[in-house]
Parts: structure tokens; sequence; C-alpha cells
């Protein structure tokens, strides 16, 4: 194992909080530093920052998009470019299809999966803001997928063709049911309506927020209404569960 030690400030940008917080949680005994007795400093070990939060993947992904600071996600989240995640995609496809009683929802889930991701770089591409590429990581035993990306999101890229769009709110609900165009770039949203009949009519839950706005599908929901969320973030974040 590795004692490799990294400065508050590499720290942070790593988990996406402030070093604020990260003094906050040394001193409350949630996340321990250890100090350079010639100086006072706090450094960490990078393995403890790597493993922090790892099983919380919804919360890990949600710190990033977040995060005033722009930086890559830890590498086995990272999906760089879109040959990146299809290649992982088709891992999970695998992975899932292990499961007996996913036997015969495994293709939906990772149709859905395939979906979301892919939405992001082919309505990000050439306008990141800063961070290209999306969070991408599973855990079949708690049966969760998690995507995040630091894109645009649905309000800005659905207003090229929407313009009367007022808020995120209204973006995401038209996203998730009404057809805009067949045509790429203007597609964008038309796939989450894909997405949102395989929940409902599936033993899947989605939870997706884009700004300051969020909505929850499940199994039999017939309902959709998007909430306003507390945390306004750019970019989308997404959890399927099964």
């Amino acid at each position: 194992m590795s004692s490799e030690l990294i400065t508050i400030g590499r720290a942070s940008k790593m988990l996406g909080v402030s070093i604020q917080t990260l003094r906050r949680w040394d001193d409350a005994g949630k996340l321990s530093s250890i100090r350079k007795a010639t100086t006072g400093h706090r450094y960490y070990r990078k393995e403890d920052i790597e493993n922090y939060n790892i099983k919380d993947l919804f919360k890990l992904a949600k710190n990033w998009i977040a995060s005033s600071l722009g930086f890559e996600p830890r590498q086995s989240f990272y999906c760089p470019d879109s040959s990146v995640f299809q290649a992982r995609l088709s891992r999970l496809e695998y992975e899932l299809g292990k499961i007996k009683e996913l036997s015969a929802i495994f293709p939906l889930i990772t149709a859905i999966v395939g979906e979301i991701g892919n939405n992001s770089f082919d309505h990000n591409l050439g306008n990141w803001p800063d961070i290209p590429g999306i969070f991408f990581a599973y855990d079949l035993n708690k049966k969760i997928v998690v995507l995040a990306d630091r894109g645009q999101g649905i309000l800005k890229t659905l207003k090229r063709v929407v313009p009367n769009l007022k808020n995120h709110q209204e973006a995401l609900y038209v996203a998730f049911t009404k057809i805009i165009s067949g045509r790429r770039p203007e597609s964008r949203g038309n796939g989450l309506k894909f997405v949102k009949d395989v929940v409902m009519n599936n033993k899947i839950s989605l939870f997706f927020q884009t700004g300051d706005a969020y909505l929850k599908i499940k199994n039999k929901s017939f309902e959709l209404k998007a909430q306003k969320a507390v945390v306004n973030f750019r970019g989308c974040l997404a959890s399927i569960k099964f």
C-alpha cells in the first residue's frame, strides 16, 4: 500500500470539496490529516483520499459535479471519451448478464445507461466547459449505476431548439416527455424518453438532475414532475437502481 502524502489542496480536488470543508472534517475526526511538526500544514495519505466515500458512488459523483474545482475524477470512474465509455459499458453488460435474477432486464439496464452516457458525449462534443468526459461507476452488489458530467446541462442544450424554455425544471420535463426532433444535435433528450419508458415498465428506478431541477422515476410511476433541487450545478447527474 502506498504511503504517499498529498497536500490538502490536492486532496480537496480529488474529493471535490473545499479546503475549508476538509479542515472541518479533520477537526471533527471525520477524515484525519497528518500534520508536519515543522510547518503545521495538513497532508493526507493518497490511498485514504482515493478510498474515501468509494462505497457511496452517488455522493462521490455529486461532489465531483457540484465542485467549483474542475478536475478529473478517479481514473477507474472516468471515461474521457466515448470509446472508453463504450468499452466499460460492454463490461457492465457482461457482468450484469451473470446475475441470474437480472436475466430478463439486463440488456435494458445496459441500454438506458448507454443512452444517458452517450447523451453526455453527443451533446457536449467540442463544448465541454471544463472537464471533458463522464463519471461512470457501478456497484452490482448494491445494484446501482451512477453517471455524471460537467457539461452544459439540458436547459442550455435544448434552448437551441426550444428557445422559450424558462428554467431547468421545464427543460428537464420536456427532455423526458416530448419528441423534439430526429435530427442531431437537436435530438438531445429524445433518448431520455426511451429511458423513461424502460424504467416505468420494469423494476428499475432513476434519479436524474440537471441544474437545479431533478426528477425521480420508478416502475409503474405514471406521472412525471420535475422538482427544484437545493444544489444547483452545471451538467447532469443520474443514478439507476435495479
